[in-house]
């Protein structure tokens, strides 16, 4: 879901550029619920207030409720038949690599030099081996962000 909002955000529609898209799937990503629906409700708002945020949630709710409904009555008989366990191999890992994908793409304009490698690096390290909640990781991130940027304001004004 978040490659296909990502995409027809950007290049489609073009009513966010890469940098702005990050920056709401990061705030998505911390408030409680769904990324593509906060992602999707922060879009709308943006672009035409709140009416705008309610279309946008009930635009990207409504033909998911309905899909989601059609395939669990679907599923749920003929989940043993060897033909859908077979596609499901076959599913799993493509649902993986359009993850990649749009990490991968995202990365692009979000790893920009030395220190936000660095960052990215050492969230993906603290949460492949704390368990900790990935709000605190987005929450440390954008602390140490902001360190970053004072720090550099602070050496920049030392230079002049």
């Amino acid at each position: 879901m978040i490659p296909l909002l990502e995409k027809a955000v950007t290049e489609q529609k073009h009513w966010l550029n890469r940098e702005e898209i990050i920056d709401v799937l990061a705030v998505s990503q911390i408030v409680p619920g769904s990324v593509a629906v906060n992602a999707a409700t922060f879009i709308g708002y943006k672009l035409a207030g709140t009416s705008g945020a309610l279309s946008a949630t009930l635009g990207i709710i409504t033909p998911t409720f309905l899909i989601v409904v059609l395939l669990a009555a679907l599923f749920l008989g003929y989940q043993q038949n060897p033909i859908i366990q077979a596609a499901f191999l076959g599913i799993r890992p493509a649902v993986v690599a359009l993850i990649l994908f749009a990490a991968f793409k995202m990365g692009k304009s979000a790893i920009l030099d030395k220190t936000t490698t660095v960052l990215a690096v050492a969230s993906l390290i603290i949460f492949w081996l704390v368990p900790v909640n990935p709000l605190v990781i987005l929450l440390l991130g954008g602390a140490t962000g902001i360190l970053i940027k004072r720090n550099a304001k602070k050496q920049e004004s030392k230079s002049f």
